[in-house]
């Protein structure tokens, strides 16, 4: 189905079901099709639960036609080559943090994925490292981090191929240190565009792993102990 609505016709200030019209699709919903196409031409903002398989595409539409939005992904998507350049060029970033480990989805009774439950005879699924991404600024995303550690070679070993430091928590970012730093992907939480440039990310890391695949030698990031991190965004400080 879909729903329009055409504003506050009786002046309450709330959307009454009388001023909301309801009518059925035409085809099955995908995004992708003419119609709903032609529904996204007409809206502001789009808000919505995207298909995480398909996240790649729906981007990719919303920029093609220039939308505002704030919709609900996995934080891996970061990783993947169309999504990375937009964050890295500012034109995507983390909404404000959903404060939750694990996110709820109602799914259909058929599904039979981990971490079900059921709530007033309604199916839910948990999801893990569930994040929204916008185009749409907010005051989060422009408080500065506090930064009160300082540089040392003991506690920030440098890569063995790369010209970067390792830092293993957002909080240990050092005050003092000028030069490229590898940070956990978490720390795009807490990324502000005035106080630090996103430089790079350490590619291909979960596209390789879903795969079964060895990371690639010449992209993996590895530390003077000969371990390779975790997917890391490298980042440098401006301010």
């Amino acid at each position: 189905k879909k729903y329009e609505y055409y504003g506050d016709l009786n002046g309450n200030n709330y959307p009454d079901k009388e001023e909301i019209c309801t009518s059925d699709l035409e085809g099955d919903g995908d995004f992708r099709s003419e119609e709903c196409i032609g529904l996204l031409k007409k809206c502001d903002i789009v808000c919505t639960n995207p298909p995480f398989s398909l996240f790649r595409q729906y981007v990719a539409q919303l920029f093609e036609y220039n939308k505002d939005f704030l919709i609900i992904g996995n934080v891996n998507a970061i990783s993947y080559k169309e999504i990375f350049p937009l964050i890295k060029e500012n034109k995507l970033w983390f909404g404000v943090s959903l404060n939750a480990t694990k996110c709820s989805f109602i799914v259909n009774e058929d599904y039979n994925g981990k971490n079900v439950f059921y709530n007033n005879g309604i199916k839910y699924a948990k999801v893990n490292n569930v994040v929204w991404f916008t185009n749409l600024d907010h005051k989060k995303r422009h408080e500065e981090l506090l930064l009160y550690k300082k540089y040392n070679t003991e506690e920030y070993p440098k890569y063995d191929n790369y010209d970067a430091i390792e830092v293993g928590k957002t909080k240990d970012i050092q005050m003092d240190y000028e030069g490229i730093m590898g940070v956990p992907i978490t720390f795009l939480d807490k990324y502000c565009p005035t106080q630090f440039e996103i430089v790079d990310l350490n590619p291909h890391f979960f596209s390789m792993i879903a795969k079964g695949l060895p990371k690639p030698k010449q992209l993996s990031l590895q530390n003077v102990n000969r371990k390779d991190p975790y997917a890391r965004v490298l980042i440098k400080r401006i301010s």
